[in-house]
């Protein structure tokens, strides 16, 4: 099973490598970033980068894309070449995915008009400018297309994706192999759950 990560100047670590991680383990994965051209590229910290190995050319026709977001997700939403290319290997592959913000480049290629997809909690009204239903879930699938919510979700995604793309065991055999058995010292991680005024608080670490 071929897997390509598209990276983009901004992404968010954690979309990329969380995904990657889960699918990197299992047994006939080849995970592999790509980009419009193979080099690095600088996360949305400024202090993060990852190497895409290849390019959008390199890699037409994957079998699963997963799309990480980030903060710079809006300022590629117009990128031909990104967009374009999860059009075109979306007519090919057996899962596209996205992480966060991510979807958002899903809709911006098309693929989102009419289905229920999620996004993270502060982007969730843009998925309606995209033709997306927003649903405030976890990891929402519609067919073959799998979204995830914010960041630490796409864990959660890629686990969902193994097994339904392999089987429960081999997915359970990752989860454990990397330990993914969530204890967060707070019970703050959904707005539904935070503490009145933790959102607001929250959203400027996004500025």
């Amino acid at each position: 099973m071929q897997v390509a990560i598209p990276l983009y100047p901004r992404f968010t670590a954690l979309d990329a490598v969380g995904p990657y991680t889960v699918m990197a383990f299992a047994p006939g994965c080849t995970v592999t970033f790509v980009a419009e051209e193979a080099g690095p590229v600088v996360d949305d910290q400024g202090t993060l980068t990852l190497a895409a190995t290849a390019s959008y050319a390199d890699m037409p026709r994957p079998d699963v894309i997963i799309v990480p977001g980030g903060l710079g997700t809006l300022d590629v939403m117009s990128d031909t070449a990104l967009t374009g290319w999860i059009r075109q290997a979306h007519e090919h592959t057996t899962w596209t995915t996205s992480v966060c913000s991510g979807s958002l480049l899903l809709g911006a290629a098309g693929l989102l008009k009419g289905l229920k997809a999620t996004t993270h909690w502060a982007l969730l009204d843009f998925l309606k400018q995209v033709g997306a239903e927003p649903v405030s879930e976890r990891v929402v699938t519609e067919g073959k297309i799998v979204t995830a919510a914010g960041v630490s979700a796409g864990i959660d995604m890629a686990l969902t994706l193994l097994a339904q793309a392999t089987d429960e065991l081999t997915a359970q055999s990752v989860q454990l192999v990397i330990e993914y058995d969530p204890q967060p010292p707070f019970t703050c991680g959904s707005p539904k759950t935070a503490p009145e005024g933790l959102a607001e608080r929250a959203l400027r670490l996004l500025a």
